[in-house]
């Protein structure tokens, strides 16, 4: 009896193994390849620095060209895999680099570099695997002084939109169809912030949105809240107070969960410059590049950034008019 019992364990303990890997085994006939691509063109402008920082860190899945390692390639691991180069390659290739303009470009360095700054990029599940794939400070960095230069190399902009005679006549669309108003002048202002690129920025928004504000209504906002951002360059004066500069562009973020499912309900357009050029080849620009990031740094608040928790709050206003 002993030994029967002795069989069947010994039994038992043979075929768990055997049954997981017959599993494994099976779910690769369901194992789809990741699609290849051509390369079209690298970064041949960015310094070899750069380039190998980019390479390491982030060409396994924002490319055509991935290098991945065999548990990579087994399902269904290969399934999140895939998943994951798929959406990251809509949202960036650097193996076609080619096809971005000098704007787009630079967009995208400072969107790979607010993403190393937060930590979000690399992926942290994606750590786990490929330790040789964290970022450094050393390569923040590296990657933040190219990107400033690039800001730095663009033609320089005209005054800023609340000038008489900046803005065009007839006011811009964006591919999406968001409209450029300069009614946001005249709105509440919500915030303010600064940037590493030594920019001021102020962020308006319409009645519906600061309302949202000061009831924490964020999850989700209400349609019709519109927010704008207005970008300036620092100019320190002599006595070396600093104020708004050149223009460099108008941000706004136009809540319509309807219209805009793909991008969390919210229309994102930029305009640029004194002729408020709107960002973007066609309606798909803002599902390639805004909402990643703003999905990563920014879903505690509905997806938008510099958020207060309160507008002008009756709590402070008391404090200020007892004194």
């Amino acid at each position: 009896m002993e030994t029967t019992k002795n069989t069947k364990r010994i039994k038992r303990i043979y075929i768990i193994p055997a049954a997981i890997v017959a599993v494994l085994i099976g779910l690769q006939l369901f194992n789809q390849p990741i699609a290849s691509k051509p390369v079209t063109g690298h970064m041949d402008e960015a310094p070899a620095a750069v380039l190998a920082i980019l390479q390491r860190s982030c060409y396994n899945c924002h490319s055509n060209e991935q290098k991945l390692s065999w548990f990579d390639q087994l399902a269904p691991a290969s399934w999140a895999v895939k998943k994951d180069v798929d959406r990251a390659r809509e949202v960036m290739n650097l193996s076609e680099w080619d096809k971005l303009s000098s704007g787009e470009r630079t967009g995208k360095m400072y969107a790979i570099l607010n993403m190393m700054q937060a930590g979000k990029m690399p992926l942290r599940e994606y750590l786990l695997l490929h330790p040789g794939a964290k970022v450094s400070e050393q390569d923040i960095e590296v990657v933040k002084k190219y990107t400033l230069s690039l800001s730095g190399n663009q033609a320089p902009h005209s005054t800023p939109p609340a000038a008489a005679g900046a803005v065009p006549k007839a006011f811009p669309v964006s591919p999406n169809g968001v409209k450029y108003t300069d009614a946001f002048k005249q709105w509440t202002v919500i915030s303010m912030s600064t940037l590493f690129d030594h920019s001021i920025r102020v962020i308006y928004g319409n009645d519906i949105a600061v309302k949202a504000v000061r009831e924490e209504n964020f999850f989700p906002w209400p349609d019709g809240a519109i927010v704008v951002k207005a970008v300036w360059k620092q100019e320190e004066q002599p006595d070396g107070e600093i104020r708004p500069g050149e223009f460099v562009n108008a941000q706004f973020m136009e809540k319509n969960a309807e219209k805009y499912k793909t991008t969390e309900g919210w229309g994102f357009a930029k305009f640029s410059g004194q002729k408020l050029v709107p960002t973007g080849k066609d309606a798909l620009f803002a599902q390639q590049s805004c909402i990643s990031c703003h999905r990563q740094l920014a879903a505690s608040t509905g997806f938008l950034f510099d958020v207060p928790m309160k507008v002008n709050p009756t709590s402070l206003t008391e404090k200020i008019l007892s004194k």
